[in-house]
């Protein structure tokens, strides 16, 4: 399944952004969909992840009551609305499917190009 991630764009902290990852493949309802953002020098990490009927999600620590991800199965998107963003929440931020969700990059089968966030202090 090809993603398509969208949304990142240059925000002063405190401020809002929404990310959307969409498919044209309808197979994407059947995978669980997981965010992760990579910040220079820095590794991949974990951000989110909702299962494939939307009803279980998981959050990091760093982002929990910031960010809420969601999905509309019936237009191949999920969404990450990320509210009161830090200078250190700046990365790329890539949507990664899977059929059984994880925290664990390695797992993740199919990846978006990835967006970026910037966010100013």
């Amino acid at each position: 399944v090809q993603l398509v991630e969208s949304g990142g764009g240059l925000v002063q902290a405190g401020g809002s952004l929404r990310l959307s990852c969409a498919a044209s493949d309808p197979t994407f309802s059947s995978y669980s969909i997981g965010w992760f953002r990579q910040a220079p020098g820095k590794e991949r990490e974990f951000v989110v992840f909702i299962g494939w009927r939307g009803m279980t999600t998981n959050y990091a620590d760093s982002v929990k009551d910031r960010f809420t991800i969601s999905r509309d199965n019936a237009k191949n998107t999920v969404y990450l609305q990320m509210n009161s963003l830090k200078p250190e929440d700046t990365a790329v931020y890539y949507c990664a499917a899977k059929y059984f969700r994880s925290v664990d990059p390695g797992e993740y089968d199919f990846w978006g190009q990835g967006t970026q966030v910037t966010v100013s202090s």
